[in-house]
């Protein structure tokens, strides 16, 4: 089982560890892209910090962090699960899971981000800054640098496939098709009075909850039945919606208001 996270815009930046080695990352057939996108930015927040600060999207009092990407390939660098703080790694508590599920998580979890293509859980990264929708002088959108490396990638997988990434990471690498069959993408459904709507509050922290969920068990998924018994049997009540044909399966996470 493939389970693809998104990244989160917050991070914890180390205080200590081995510095940005490339070489290092999982996924090493994106090394050359990430190579890229990573001089990319370190060219762009190098000069008017203003325009920096404009490109990445980041307010008066976040120009900090443009400094801060000039120097990635130099700041200490710890687990990727450790960097990203967000409500998703909140609620998900890596740290929390005893060993056996902690391997689990590393083995079958994949984090899109815009500057690295795609990380296990265990990869070290430095605390940075640039989200997936950015367009970058000279490179351009990083949909466009990634789309065909990650969805190469993911065409070569021959795991289930679970499909936590929010849009913007979607585009970065949308699943092939395929996939169709062996993919299913997680939406989380709020239903009150019989009626059903996307969730925006509570999105993150339950994809986080089912991610666990999915590291805590010892049983394998390798069929769409098998992950819905997983996360039912954890306490969620999932529902798997009519397939469009040929199109990659939505599994709803509800939640009962």
């Amino acid at each position: 089982m493939l389970i693809l996270l998104p990244p989160s815009e917050g991070k914890s930046a180390p205080e200590s560890g081995p510095t940005l080695d490339l070489g290092n990352l999982s996924f090493p057939e994106l090394t050359e892209a990430r190579s890229r996108v990573l001089t990319a930015l370190t060219r762009l927040c190098s000069g008017s910090v203003t325009k920096a600060a404009t490109t990445l999207g980041l307010g008066p009092t976040q120009h900090g962090e443009v400094d801060a990407n000039t120097r990635l390939d130099q700041e200490p660098c710890a687990p990727a699960i450790e960097v990203y703080t967000g409500v998703l790694y909140e609620a998900l508590d890596a740290e929390s899971l005893t060993r056996a599920a902690r391997t689990r998580l590393d083995q079958q979890v994949a984090i899109a981000s815009g500057l690295w293509g795609m990380l296990r859980p265990s990869d070290a990264i430095p605390s940075y800054r640039l989200s997936g929708g950015v367009t970058l002088p000279r490179l351009g959108k990083l949909s466009s640098v990634w789309r065909g490396h990650i969805t190469g990638l993911l065409a070569a997988c021959d795991d289930l496939i679970v499909d936590m990434r929010s849009g913007t990471y979607v585009a970065l690498g949308p699943l092939p098709d395929s996939a169709a069959g062996r993919a299913v993408t997680i939406r989380v459904l709020t239903e009150r009075k019989g009626r059903r709507t996307v969730v925006s509050h509570h999105n993150k922290a339950t994809k986080g909850l089912a991610a666990r969920s999915l590291a805590q068990s010892r049983r394998r998924a390798t069929t769409i039945d098998d992950l819905m018994d997983i996360l039912s049997d954890a306490g969620h009540e999932v529902e798997l919606s009519p397939p469009a044909r040929g199109a990659v399966q939505v599994l709803d996470v509800i939640l009962r208001a």
